[in-house]
């Protein structure tokens, strides 16, 4: 996505971070924003934003952040390539526990690039959507570009998605309507772990 001039604010000009797309409507994805994003975020209507690295927040970040009382959930998750850091499964969990709760949304989701980590925290988003695996795993090459990474791609593979609704406990998430329409949170009350619990009716 290239520059963009704001007709409503005297011309200026709109630079959205590094590798800014849509993943759905009111979830975006990107790299880091720098200060010259904050405007193009902005229209965005932010109410939270994931941050998938260890570092500390950039001081100036934050404070633009709570002058747009935007909340920050950051989850440290290393990056290195050597020796190689698999993706801590129990981490992604809570990032996307975050993330499916549409009253922290609008959202933004970024790591340092907006490739691996964001690509794989997207994958997961993508199978508890029941999209097909293979459009999952297209979606992450195509965002990830050349420097796609193999054990991501068997990290999205072997993502439980069960794993998330036990985590949830009484409240199950149901999404209606994806694209241009706007999606309805509807509370479910059903104790999920207790459902699996229940003893078995034995035969006698």
């Amino acid at each position: 996505m290239g520059l963009i001039v704001d007709d409503d604010n005297d011309g200026e000009v709109l630079i959205p971070p590094p590798n800014f797309s849509m993943v759905e409507d009111g979830i975006y994805r990107s790299g880091f924003p720098q200060l010259e994003n904050f405007g193009f975020l902005s229209t965005l209507n932010l109410r939270s934003i994931i941050f998938l690295c260890p570092e500390p927040y950039p001081e100036d970040n934050l404070k633009s952040l709570h002058s747009n009382n935007i909340k920050l959930f950051q989850f440290g998750i290393e990056g290195k390539t050597d020796p190689p850091t698999p993706m801590p499964k129990d981490t992604v969990l809570n990032a996307l526990r975050v993330l499916v709760d549409v009253r922290n949304h609008p959202i933004l989701i970024h790591c340092k690039r907006g490739k691996h980590r964001t690509g794989c925290l997207v994958g997961c988003l993508r199978k508890v959507q029941n999209w097909c695996l293979s459009s999952v795993l297209e979606e992450y090459q195509k965002c990830a570009g050349l420097k796609w990474r193999q054990r991501d791609l068997r990290f999205i593979e072997d993502f439980e998605v069960l794993r998330l609704k036990q985590c949830l406990y009484s409240i199950i998430y149901q999404y209606n309507g994806y694209g241009l329409k706007r999606r309805k949170l509807l509370y479910q009350e059903e104790n999920v772990v207790q459902e699996q619990q229940k003893p078995q009716a034995t035969k006698g």
